[in-house]
């Protein structure tokens, strides 16, 4: 303390030579001593005690504090007064009548529309067949099952969801599949051959990230549980590091997961906007929320709604700048991003050989081509790895300790996965790298040269997000649908994309969806102001609400649809007990 004292004393004699600095010091006082008196003379005034003022104090700083974070912090003031307001008319009682039967008249639209899937004869099986069914009406049965889709999604009609499909990588992953089916690598010293693949998985995806001699990971079930255990071994770290109340500060166009993680591990949720010309990240804007409790920084290569990359040089420099970790999402572009320097595409920085980066996300049931199921999160330091693990040490049962979240895992897709990364290469990864990306990369200049359509900043991987400024971009998300195309709706703003995978590469089918987006525009925008119907001005009138809440219990409703099983065809030929085909 005596050294401080001695410094201020230093430092206010060195002011004290500055030209005008006592008079100006003088004017500052006497302004202060004028308040002070005001004060004192004001709480004599009203025969204010000591606790009163003091209670009076806390009251105005609570309700300065209040009126500060409702002004300036989230959404704004603005959205959070229509929000208020919304919900307090949903209060009434005749507006909470009407909502409730437009939900209603929702679910039951979802439920017809369900029911349209099922094949004449069919109903649910809703307990178990008394008599078992044989190996062949099993199969009879799951053929009859598999007849229910409509989409020929392995022609490249659907924007993701099927990356290869290929039938050699499905004969190869079906016996591989069939080799491992019971194994488990909860019990890696029983299935010895599992824990060997999984080091080996992890393994050659640091090196397709150039991790260093300590960088590491773990296998998981996708890329929701990748980023969720990132987020939980970063929240671990800040509470080992004494913060109680973590946050993260995340790109409001980071993949969902981040917000769910937050949801599920008490962290808030700091969401920073994107330049609105080239929806990457604003890095300054994120600097700016970063605070003493961030727990990490999080950019995405690229990102899912528009497939813009996020700056990652700079967010990996301010992590390391403030210490605090950078988590890189590349669960979608993980399996081309690595590889497009090599097929003639090269990006900037993303990976370990950013100081700042500390973990890695990326799908290998992706572009991976991999079955559905499997991704791996990486981390640049086994120290960091270790905040991810759950270990249980006082269970009765024994020490319990698991690496992701399940306890048993599939050891057989596990195996699977192994098997397609062993089977292609990196040969073959480049060779689909380059189809893939030279087909994104064609139909983003197309589109761009559509009167009426424009592309949302620089897609440099495989996703293009489409908009338009002359008419209801949903009106060209519903023409396409009717046309057989299964493409992903976005908000905020109104767009929808595509994402190119190699069924995409196939030959034609890049020239046909060109051709059909073309057709189906041109029809637009002889109308352009027409109103949308059906699923387009229901999506775009949700955009709209200022209460969020009201369109999360239409989204339940569609949850609860797809475990709902009251509903049947006509003629049923399929009981509640025995499965039958005929």
């Amino acid at each position: 303390m005596d050294v401080l004292k001695s410094l201020l004393l230093t430092i206010h004699s060195w002011l004290h030579l500055l030209p005008g600095f006592s008079i100006i010091e003088e004017y500052v006082l006497n302004i202060l001593d004028y308040i002070r008196l005001k004060v004192n003379s004001s709480c004599e005034a009203y025969s204010l005690e000591a606790w009163q003022i003091i209670l009076l104090s806390v009251a105005v700083f609570v309700a300065t504090q209040w009126l500060w974070d409702f002004i300036f912090s989230g959404e704004g003031a603005v959205a959070k007064v229509k929000k208020a307001v919304f919900r307090w008319v949903r209060k009434i009682p005749y507006v909470q009548r009407q909502i409730q039967t437009e939900v209603s008249k929702t679910a039951k639209s979802m439920q017809d529309s369900f029911a349209k899937d099922l094949k004449p004869g069919m109903s649910f099986i809703r307990k178990l067949p008394f008599y078992g069914n044989s190996s062949d009406e099993v199969c009879r049965l799951a053929e009859t099952y598999k007849s229910m889709r409509s989409l020929e999604f392995n022609r490249g009609r659907a924007s993701g969801t099927l990356y290869n499909g290929g039938e050699e990588l499905t004969e190869l992953n079906g016996q591989i599949y069939k080799m491992f089916a019971w194994t488990n690598p909860l019990h890696g010293d029983v299935f010895p051959d599992i824990r060997k693949m999984e080091a080996e998985v992890v393994q050659m995806c640091i090196n397709m990230f150039n991790g260093g001699s300590e960088a590491c990971g773990t296998m998981t079930s996708g890329g929701t549980e990748s980023i969720m255990l990132a987020c939980k071994a970063y929240r671990d770290r800040a509470i080992r590091q004494g913060i109680q109340h973590p946050d993260m500060v995340v790109p409001r166009s980071a993949h969902a997961a981040f917000e769910k993680a937050c949801q599920t591990f008490g962290i808030k949720f700091i969401p920073v906007p994107a330049d609105p010309v080239t929806m990457k990240v604003d890095v300054r804007k994120m600097k700016k929320l970063i605070t003493r409790n961030t727990c990490m920084l999080v950019g995405s290569t690229p990102d899912f709604p528009t497939g813009v990359m996020d700056p990652i040089e700079e967010i990996s420099a301010l992590g390391a700048k403030y210490n605090i970790p950078v988590h890189v999402d590349a669960c979608l572009g993980g399996f081309l991003i690595p590889f497009m320097e090599k097929a003639g595409y090269p990006l900037p920085l993303f990976d370990f050989r950013l100081p700042g980066v500390t973990s890695i996300s990326c799908d290998t049931h992706k572009y991976g081509f991999a079955p559905k199921g499997s991704s791996v999160v990486l981390y640049s330091s086994v120290e960091m790895r270790r905040y991810q693990y759950y270990v249980i040490t006082d269970w009765p049962g024994g020490i319990y300790a698991t690496p992701t979240f399940g306890g048993s895992r599939p050891g057989a897709i596990i195996a699977a996965c192994w098997a397609t990364m062993v089977h292609y290469g990196e040969t073959g990864y480049i060779n689909t790298t380059r189809k893939i990306i030279d087909t994104a990369r064609y139909i983003k200049q197309e589109v761009a040269e559509i009167p009426g359509l424009f592309v949302y900043g620089d897609p440099l991987v495989s996703v293009i997000a489409i908009g338009s400024l002359d008419f209801n971009i949903f009106r060209l998300t519903e023409a396409l649908t009717k046309r057989g195309w299964s493409l992903n709706a976005l908000q905020f703003p109104s767009c929808f994309h595509i994402c190119c995978t190699l069924l995409h590469t196939l030959p034609g089918v890049a020239d046909e969806f060109l051709a059909d987006v073309r057709e189906c525009t041109a029809v637009i925008m002889a109308d352009p102001q027409q109103k949308a119907t059906g699923m387009a001005a229901l999506y775009g009138m949700s955009q709209t609400i200022p209460d969020r809440s009201l369109v999360g219990e239409l989204v339940m409703e569609y949850l609860d649809a797809l475990y709902d099983t009251s509903y049947s065809s006509k003629s049923p030929s399929m009981s509640n007990g025995h499965a039958t085909h005929s």
